[in-house]
């Protein structure tokens, strides 16, 4: 598979994931729609979020591996926050640890503040300072499939969707059937 197929594939699943993202979003906050819509997500938000990591560093890792494309500094801040969302996330699905979702969530807020300033020098070049690595400056642009889709905005998307699955999964503490009882 070529590089521009896998890209093309990256893209797809990004708008598709941005649309059901931003519908997500906005259907959790109406009245009539958002108790449902949690209803049905309670209890699926670690999976959905795990599978989105598993995608997204599944296809980070082409990208540098396969495609030898080059991560510049603020992609590696983003693959940090990234890349232990697929075993913490993982390990807590299966361990049904409460703790998992509140570790998600804070890697994938903590990445998602990183990409948007990502997403912004790559718009602005202007606000790359002197710290990013002249060789592999973070305003690079790698791909730009369909005019809009980069790097940094796929992993927009990714983090948004791994934050959303984890909120419309309930709140961030551990349910009762969950809390540790001392032994």
């Amino acid at each position: 598979m070529s590089t521009g197929d896998v890209t093309s594939i990256l893209a797809v699943l990004a708008t598709v994931g941005a649309v059901a993202g931003i519908g997500g979003a906005v259907a959790s906050v109406l009245p009539g729609i958002g108790p449902r819509l949690r209803a049905a997500v309670a209890g699926q938000g670690v999976p959905l979020a795990w599978l989105v990591a598993v995608v997204a560093t599944a296809g980070s890792l082409h990208l540098s591996e396969g495609a030898s494309f080059v991560p510049c500094r603020l992609c590696w801040f983003q693959r940090i926050a990234m890349y232990p969302l697929v075993i913490v996330l993982g390990v807590g699905w299966v361990r049904r640890e409460a703790g998992a979702r509140l570790t998600g969530a804070v890697l994938a807020g903590l990445g998602l503040l990183v990409n948007l300033w990502h997403v912004a020098i790559e718009l602005r070049p202007s606000l790359e300072g002197s710290s990013c690595d002249p060789a592999t400056p973070c305003s690079f642009r790698w791909i730009e499939v369909y005019g809009f889709w980069t790097i940094p905005r796929m992993a927009t998307v990714a983090f948004g969707l791994v934050l959303l699955a984890l909120a419309l999964d309930g709140p961030l503490r551990p349910r009762p059937s969950q809390e540790v009882s001392a032994p």
